[in-house]
């Protein structure tokens, strides 16, 4: 799914917008987050260096912003229509967090880290928040967990397609 979403994008803005806009905007999105940012720059036939810095500073963008407010932002739309919305996010938090509530810290970074679809920055955020973990402590491990990821996804779209004589 990440990957049509990606593609979405591409196709139709490659030629309104510069690549690496494309690939920060990607990279800033839940559900796509820095896989689906490396993946555009891939589609983009940008070099890897370039997208993947852009690529971990657009998925780590929000992640202070969600650490900080996510809890008043949730409380605040639990009035609105989109309550339904905020329980579907926090249910789905909830489901992903039992490895996560086990280990803390170690959980937050091994879930960013291994980039799986339903992982990231963004959930791993969220989950850290509804497990009352500390933001201080945990932005440093979602910073990490993302640069693992970032890598992984970089070795994997770069240097195994690379090879292949697909990109950049």
């Amino acid at each position: 799914m990440a990957e049509t979403i990606t593609n979405w994008f591409v196709t139709n803005l490659q030629s309104s917008f510069a690549r690496e806009f494309i690939v920060f905007i990607v990279s800033m999105l839940p559900i796509l987050e820095l896989r689906g940012g490396i993946i555009a720059g891939f589609a983009l036939q940008m070099n890897w260096l370039p997208t993947f810095i852009i690529a971990f500073i657009g998925n780590l963008l929000p992640i202070p912003f969600i650490l900080l407010f996510i809890r008043y932002i949730f409380k605040v739309l639990k009035k609105t229509p989109l309550r339904a919305f905020v329980a579907w996010c926090e249910k789905k938090a909830d489901k992903k967090s039992d490895q996560i509530r086990k280990y803390e810290y170690w959980g937050v970074f091994l879930f960013v880290a291994v980039p799986l679809p339903g992982t990231g920055a963004w959930m791993g955020a969220l989950i850290s928040v509804l497990l009352n973990l500390n933001p201080k402590k945990t932005f440093p491990v979602i910073v990490l967990g993302v640069l693992t990821a970032g890598i992984i996804v970089s070795i994997l779209s770069f240097g195994l397609l690379g090879s292949l004589g697909y990109g950049a």
